[in-house]
C-alpha cells in the first residue's frame, strides 16, 4: 500500500476520532454558545503523527463534518464558512503547526497574534492579556525536552490566535477580558496536560496496533514517548 493511501487511511480515523471528541464539551466561552470540546486536547497532535499539511487537512476535515452534521442552522452557508474560517479554523491550524514543527519561525504565529490583538482599540486598554501569549517564548528552550512545555506553547499559541481573531470579530470590553483571565489560565492549564496525555497514549496505541499488522506504517512516531519498546 502507497505511502498516500497511508496518509489518508490515516486522515480518515484522525477525522472520526476528533469528530467524536468534538461532541464532548468541556465548557463554554464565556458570553457566548462556542463550546470548547476534548477536542481542543486533541487536534494539535494530528501535525505530529500526520506531518503539518497532512494535520491540517485533517482538523478541517474534521470541523467540516461536525459543521454539516450539526446543520446550518438557517444561516448562510458563506457566513457560517467564513465566520468558521476565522474563528476556529485559523487557531488550529497554528496549534497543529506549533505542535508540530520545531522551528523558531513558528513563533511568528503568537507574535503576530500579540500585535494583531494590541492594534484594537479594545486590545490595547487590556495589553496585559497578552502576556499569556509569550509562555510559548518562555517554555520554547525545553519543548524538545519536556512534552509539557511543548503543549504549552502550542495551547497558547492557538489561543493568541483566537484571541486576535476574537477582539476583532465581536464587540467586548475590556473587562470581559479582565474576567477571562483566571479562567484562561485555568482551561489552558488543562488543555496541555490533556494534549500531552492524548499524545503519549496516541503514541504508544499506534506503536501497538502497528507491530501487530492492525495499522499500515507511516505515521511519525517517537519512541522516546514509548512505555514499551523492542
Amino acid at each position: 500500500m502507497s505511502n498516500f493511501k497511508n496518509k489518508i487511511i490515516f486522515v480518515a480515523i484522525f477525522a472520526v476520532l476528533g469528530f467524536l471528541l468534538l461532541q464532548l464539551p468541556v465548557n463554554n466561552l464565556i458570553g457566548t454558545k462556542a463550546r470548547l470540546t476534548f477536542f481542543d486536547m486533541f487536534y494539535p497532535i494530528s501535525g505530529a503523527f500526520l506531518g503539518g499539511i497532512w494535520g491540517m487537512f485533517a482538523v478541517s476535515l474534521m470541523q467540516v463534518v461536525n459543521l454539516a452534521f450539526h446543520g446550518f442552522n438557517g444561516v448562510k452557508t458563506t457566513s457560517i464558512l467564513a465566520l468558521f474560517a476565522t474563528i476556529r479554523l485559523l487557531p488550529m491550524i497554528a496549534g497543529v503547526l506549533v505542535f508540530s514543527k520545531s522551528g523558531k519561525k513558528t513563533l511568528a504565529i503568537p507574535a503576530i497574534a500579540i500585535l494583531a490583538f494590541l492594534a484594537n482599540p479594545v486590545g490595547r486598554e487590556v495589553w496585559y492579556f497578552t502576556l499569556f501569549w509569550f509562555i510559548p517564548f518562555v517554555v520554547w528552550p525545553f519543548r524538545s525536552r519536556f512534552l509539557v512545555a511543548r503543549s504549552l506553547a502550542t495551547t497558547f499559541a492557538s489561543h493568541a490566535v483566537g484571541g486576535a481573531v476574537w477582539v476583532w470579530a465581536f464587540p467586548t470590553t475590556p473587562a470581559y477580558w479582565t474576567m477571562l483571565i483566571p479562567i484562561v489560565a485555568l482551561e489552558r492549564s488543562i488543555f496541555a496536560l490533556g494534549m500531552s496525555a492524548s499524545y503519549l497514549l496516541a503514541n504508544n496505541v499506534a506503536y501497538f496496533l502497528q507491530s501487530k499488522k492492525l495499522l499500515p506504517s507511516g505515521l511519525e512516531l517517537n519512541r522516546r514517548y514509548l512505555a514499551l519498546k523492542k
